[in-house]
This record gives structure tokens, C-alpha cells and sequence, in this order.
């Protein structure tokens, strides 16, 4: 037992933040390394399922978990890491983690509350604000614009909705014939979508429902929802000794066996990797499985020639975006779909079962 728990010790494996990749890959080291998930909130949430609690409240209790309930037999530290050398990863709070190994998972950065009852709480508030609209701004027509526009317009048909994008289409990660669908579908659901016009915020006084768009039109909402991308979580890095290791856009370059470029014990998992490929949530599992099967390996002792390699999925991987309920359009190798059928797949669930599935949850049973 002795020598188990000092091979244990020197197996301290480190993971930085608790998001899709993260919270799949400390669940599955658990029980093989001494393993700490370092993540400045207590919980993992299924990121695709947020849009669907805004709608509806009640969704978001099987889509936010606490770490605690999967990461039984693990340190769960809530804070943020300011730094890291080539030991140790320096916490807010002003705690060193010693590691053996380091993940880095710290993806894009969300302002979310700290606990998953605050969480809960602030879809309630959402939601609310939803129902007592009559006319709602949509700012962004990327993925999360889109599926938030469509997930209002199915369940609130009565509501005026109007989507601001400043690009040229939909979606623009996607190809030309999946943004035009979906720019149909949102017609026909009675959404007026504005293209090619951005909205400045900052010139709206508290209070006001009137928006200014850059093209000098204004809208009339009683509330607006601000859906553009958020920046990734790699800012913290730019003073350490990994700065050398980001490229021109923020993001860990690593090499095929996800290990952060020079650097045979650091890996990095998820959005923050430079990988070439639309960031996904099932490419982020993919992601920690793979680094997962090479921290068993070298901690075993393996040979590093054995370690798993990943393999970047296609630009023209397959792409599904959810529009409302029952519907949702997806881009798939040779073709390009919208309606029930794609909906069928992923729009009913989102995914959640599954999801709670892999982390050796119960797909629909909620434990408070």
C-alpha cells in the first residue's frame, strides 16, 4: 500500500478548468492519479444546453452539475490559476499546486456565477425576462444568436424578434447553404433578421428600448440578449513561461499527441488548442479522451512512441445547430439538411442524457 500511494504522489495530475474537455477528462483519470480539477466555479455545465434553460428553467438541473457529483475521488479547488511555472500553477488565492502533470483546459471565458444554485437562479432571472417581453434584440448571428433566436421564436411565437449580425450570412463557420436555410427558416417563424449591421451597446442608456445599428436604422425591443464570442481563456498565460507557446490568436499550439508544443508533460484540451477545426463540444471529448489514454500511458510507465495521436476533424466535419425544439439544420459531408429529421437528433435532448452518461451520471435522474 505504501508504494502504491507513493506512486500515487508522483502522479499529480493538475487539470485547469472545469468546462466540457476538463470535467471528461479528471472523471476519467480519477481513479488512476492523484487528480486536482482547478475551475472558478463549482460546477461542469453542457455548454449547447444553456440556450434551451433559457426557455425553459427546469432544463438547466440536469445540464449544470457540480463537480462534487461526478469527481468523487478528487481535489476540487474553485479559483482561477494566475500562473504557472514548470512545477507548480500559482491559484488566485494564492495557493502553488505542485503537479507531475498539467492539463490546460481553460477554453473561452463566460461570466457565470460562482455556485450551480446561482446558476439555476440566473436562468429563472433569463427566463423571466424572456416572458415579459413583447420585442426582443438579438445581438450575434453565430451559433449561440441563432439557436437563442430559435429556441424564443418556437416557444414564443407571439414575440417580435429581430436578429443583428455583422457579417455578410449566418453562421459563417458553416457553408453558404446552411446559413441560407436558416435564414429561411427564421423568416418563415416571423424573426426579421438584419444583416451586415452591428449594434453599439454603449450608446443605449439604461432603461431604453430604442437601438441604433450601424447602417442608422433603429429597433424597437424591450430587451436584448448580447450573443458575440467570447474571448479565450488564455490571457492568464501571457506572463509565464508558456507565452512563447500561444499563436498569433491566443490559442496552445500542441503537437499530435495534444501535448503543448516542447513540453512533454503539459497538455493542453479543447477551444484553447490551435488545432484546426471547428471547435466543438464533441471534439473537446475527443480532445481529453486522447490526452486521458496517454496520461495512463506515461504514468504506467509506457513508451511515448505508444501514445495516442489526434486526428483534427474535417473543416467539413459534421456541424448541427438546433432550431428550437424540434428542428435543427446540420451540414454533413455531402449534403446539407434542415427540419425534423437532423432535429431528431439533437434537438429533443441536446445531448443531455448522453452527456451525463459519460460522466457516469444518470441520464435523466437529478441528485441535489
Amino acid at each position: 500500500m505504501d508504494a502504491e500511494l507513493m506512486n500515487l504522489k508522483n502522479r499529480r495530475v493538475v487539470v485547469i478548468g472545469g468546462g466540457v474537455a476538463g470535467s471528461l477528462l479528471a472523471k476519467s483519470l480519477q481513479f488512476h492519479a492523484d487528480v486536482t480539477l482547478l475551475d472558478p466555479k463549482e460546477y461542469f455545465e453542457i455548454p449547447w444546453a444553456s440556450l434551451r434553460a433559457m426557455v425553459e428553467p427546469s432544463f438547466a438541473e440536469r445540464s449544470v452539475i457540480n463537480h462534487r457529483d461526478y469527481l468523487t475521488n478528487g481535489r476540487i479547488i474553485t479559483s482561477r490559476a494566475i500562473s504557472v511555472t514548470d512545477k507548480e500553477v500559482l491559484t488566485a488565492e494564492g495557493r502553488a499546486l505542485v503537479y507531475d502533470y498539467l492539463v490546460i483546459a481553460t477554453g473561452h471565458l463566460y461570466s457565470v456565477p460562482r455556485t450551480r444554485t446561482e446558476r439555476l437562479s440566473q436562468y429563472e432571472t433569463e427566463n423571466e425576462k424572456i416572458r415579459s417581453a413583447g420585442s426582443i434584440l438579438i445581438i450575434g448571428g453565430g451559433p449561440t444568436g441563432v439557436e437563442l433566436t430559435g429556441e424564443i421564436a418556437v416557444d414564443f411565437p407571439e414575440k417580435d424578434v429581430t436578429l443583428v449580425h455583422n457579417g455578410s450570412r449566418l453562421m459563417q463557420f458553416i457553408g453558404p447553404k446552411a446559413s441560407n436555410k436558416t435564414l429561411d427558416w427564421l423568416r418563415s417563424k416571423r424573426v426579421e433578421v438584419k444583416l451586415e449591421q452591428s449594434v453599439n451597446l454603449n450608446s443605449v442608456s439604461d432603461g431604453s428600448r430604442t437601438y441604433q445599428t450601424s447602417a442608422g436604422e433603429t429597433i424597437e425591443a424591450d430587451c436584448h440578449f448580447l450573443c458575440t464570442g467570447s474571448p479565450l481563456g488564455s490571457a492568464w498565460l501571457k506572463e509565464t513561461f508558456l507565452k512563447d507557446k500561444l499563436d498569433i490568436h491566443g490559442r496552445l499550439m500542441v503537437d499530435k499527441n495534444l501535448r503543448v508544443k516542447d513540453h512533454s508533460n503539459i497538455f493542453a484540451i479543447g477551444d484553447i488548442t490551435d488545432i484546426p477545426e471547428i471547435k466543438q463540444g464533441y471534439t473537446a471529448q475527443k480532445h481529453a479522451e486522447v490526452v486521458a489514454t496517454n496520461l495512463k500511458l506515461l504514468m504506467g510507465g509506457g513508451k511515448e512512441s505508444k501514445m495516442a495521436t489526434y486526428e483534427p476533424q474535417s473543416m467539413k466535419a459534421i456541424v448541427s445547430v438546433s432550431l428550437g425544439r424540434r428542428e435543427a439544420v446540420a451540414q454533413l459531408p455531402f449534403t446539407t439538411t434542415i427540419g425534423h429529421i437532423p432535429g431528431m437528433i439533437k434537438s429533443r435532448d441536446l445531448f443531455v442524457g448522453k452527456t451525463r452518461k459519460r460522466i457516469g451520471l444518470d441520464p435523466h435522474i437529478v441528485h441535489e
